[in-house]
């Protein structure tokens, strides 16, 4: 097995199904384009191995978001704009990825924002 045979969209699909002539056929919708999370996990192993901790980092962060909707990304993106909402919010956000939706490294990242947020006085 290649590579590029271990790769799977969210939905199961292998990467040679996406192709043109299957969107226009309406063989395959948009949700058959997102990334799963074992690929992003595998992409985030590989650039660790390169050196890349950084990136493999947010690939990790990345991984843990395919389990959550699209509402609720959008959702944390506007809470960590500063002057948004509060440290209380933050924390209380950064708890419910920790222990509802089993994003840890999504919530740690939560939680430095809002104490950085704090210190610098960049919470409502």
């Amino acid at each position: 097995m290649t590579e590029k045979d271990a790769i799977h969209t969210l939905t199961g699909r292998a990467l040679e199904e996406l192709t043109l002539e299957a969107v226009l056929k309406g063989e395959v919708t948009a949700e058959d384009f997102r990334i799963s999370a074992e690929t992003l996990r595998q992409q985030a192993d590989d650039a660790e191995a390169a050196g890349y901790h950084q990136f493999a980092g947010n690939l990790r962060r990345a991984a843990e978001l395919t389990g959550i909707s699209n509402e609720e990304v959008l959702a944390i993106y506007t809470a960590l704009r500063p002057g948004r909402t509060s440290y209380t919010t933050l924390t209380a956000l950064a708890d419910r990825l920790e222990h509802e939706l089993a994003a840890p490294l999504t919530a740690g990242l939560v939680r430095e924002a809002a104490e950085t947020y704090r210190a610098r006085g960049l919470v409502i």
